[in-house]
């Protein structure tokens, strides 16, 4: 027997064996703010959302965008839209109008869901329906539970069929729609619950916005054991640990950047005389990592002073996206925090079903069952990098044995006098410095050296450091030739909406008037 893998199975699942439980806490104090739901009414809204939208006339197959920071309508939206066979295409509402514009006529969009906050900047974007999420009768009615005489379009289920179409973060000039199918979805979200241990007892902060690779699939794990999702509109410190609290949040996940806010927000507590083991979460709550690694001693930190397991895993949205996992094994109990912290910061072991391997070019790698299924309606694009059974991650790296090390985006490896310097191993060195906030290493010409690593730093509020002092605390740690040989402060590091350093603009100016970003 082959019963086809779709999404919607997470939530019928939860809806048949836990109807009355708490499915979902939107974010209070919002306009049109579905409180609490449970799993009974999630599966209702869901069923009424299909029923609405064929009555707008989407066909099955047909896209429908949603522009919108993390809400229970989003989760709907998850289940509602592909869960009965349309294509979701969640879009970064940090986006300016002209890159919604490209991405909604791309995609061929037919339906746009808009959070009121985002209306007025996409009042010209055009597409056959626009619908405000702000209580409104025409999206009360689009979100109303399903009619009693009422049920969606029946669906000839095929795990094969684009269950979303992602758009990748905008690190390159142009997003590439990624086409994720049911298949891809539904393995990548019960090999990322396995190895994270998602259970019915966990509490879900969605501190990663949920456009983001579909909440990297988090969104249907937890969904399929019948846990609590608690939406968090706004990443703020203070806020995150408030609802850690009252929540008894378990899990989240985030980018680094994430963390630091907690970090930061913890210490300030600490500071007026919170006692470490007092901290909200202490000895409960895990968190997810991903976006770049992080550095070890901010790993450290998470599981030393928060109390919180620190698990971190790599993957890109082509990946749906699990590749690597990185969660402590029992090997290492008793491995003391800086070393253990140390490796946890490699990007961690293949996931179950995943193979890696490094080619002779130093690229990582990949192929499993949630690799996507190509770029929507780019099949040049897709051909790049799906070719020889293999998946080619634009990553570099080498493999410590069954671990994935990630040196850098190999387009962001920087060539100083024939030698190669990878970034993250530089920003690593410039974070053990307890001024540095934020580090961005990016290469920039050099007459004399082709091109010269120069380091972009962000200092702590109240935490001066000099440019030779940053350039010496390098050098007693690295390889001089790797050390930065120039050092300039800024207030802020240009970023994706998921926390990535945007390096190519942060290089354009440096670059400017070259035809390549090479030298």
């Amino acid at each position: 027997m082959e019963v086809p893998l779709t999404v919607i199975d997470f939530l019928e699942r939860a809806a048949h064996v836990a109807p009355d439980r708490t499915a979902v806490v939107d974010e209070p104090g919002t306009p049109g703010s579905l409180g609490r739901l449970t799993y009974r009414e999630l599966d209702e809204r869901s069923r009424g959302l299909a029923v609405a939208l064929g009555d707008l006339g989407v066909p099955q197959g047909g896209r429908v965008g949603i522009v919108s920071p993390n809400a229970a309508r989003f989760l709907v939206a998850f289940f509602g839209v592909s869960g009965y066979g349309r294509v979701l295409v969640p879009i970064n509402f940090r986006l300016n109008a002209n890159e919604v514009r490209y991405i909604v006529e791309h995609s061929g969009t037919d339906v746009l869901l808009v959070d009121p906050e985002m209306d007025d900047a996409l009042s010209e974007v055009k597409t056959r329906e626009k619908i405000v999420l702000d209580g409104s009768e025409q999206d009360s009615a689009l979100f109303a539970p399903v009619a009693p005489s009422r049920e969606p379009e029946p669906w000839e289920a095929d795990e094969r069929a684009t269950c979303s179409i992602n758009y990748t973060s905008g690190t390159t000039a142009r997003p590439k729609g990624v086409q994720l199918t049911h298949r891809n979805c539904t393995l990548n979200a019960m090999t990322f619950g396995w190895h994270t241990g998602v259970t019915d007892r966990d509490v879900l902060l969605h501190t990663l916005p949920m456009f983001h690779c579909n909440g990297w699939g988090m969104p249907y794990a937890v969904t399929g054991m019948a846990g609590r999702h608690v939406v968090l509109r706004k990443v703020d410190g203070e806020e995150i640990l408030r609802r850690v609290e009252a929540e008894g949040v378990t899990l989240l996940c985030g980018a680094p950047a994430v963390v630091s806010a907690i970090l930061d927000a913890g210490k300030r507590r600490r500071d007026a005389g919170a006692a470490a083991e007092d901290l909200p979460g202490h000895g409960r709550t895990r968190m997810v990592v991903a976006g770049a690694p992080p550095p070890s001693r901010v790993i450290e930190r998470v599981e030393t002073e928060l109390g919180w397991e620190f698990i971190q895993i790599y993957g890109l949205t082509e990946t749906a996206p699990l590749l690597t996992v990185n969660r402590a094994p029992q090997e290492w109990d008793e491995v003391d925090s800086a070393e253990r912290a140390r490796r946890l910061s490699r990007a961690g072991v293949p996931a179950v079903g995943v193979r890696m391997r490094v080619d002779e070019d130093g690229e990582v790698l990949a192929r499993s069952n949630h690799i996507f299924a190509g770029y929507w309606e780019q099949p040049d694009e897709s051909a790049k990098v799906l070719r020889d059974g293999w998946f080619h991650t634009g990553d570099g790296g080498h493999l410590d044995g069954p671990y994935v090390v990630i040196s850098d985006r190999k387009k962001d490896v920087i060539i100083s006098g024939g030698e190669n310097v990878s970034s993250i191993e530089v920003e690593d060195a410039l974070y053990t410095h307890p001024a540095v906030a934020e580090a961005a290493v990016i290469g920039v010409p050099d007459e004399k050296w082709g091109e010269m690593v120069l380091a972009l730093v962000v200092l702590r509020e109240g935490s001066p450091a000099t440019e030779d002092e940053l350039v010496a605390h390098c050098r007693e740690r690295l390889a001089h030739y790797k050390c930065p040989r120039r050092v300039e402060f800024r207030t802020e590091l240009a970023r994706t909406a998921t926390g990535k350093l945007q390096k190519f603009k942060l290089r354009e100016p440096f670059w400017s008037g070259r035809d390549r970003q090479v030298n």
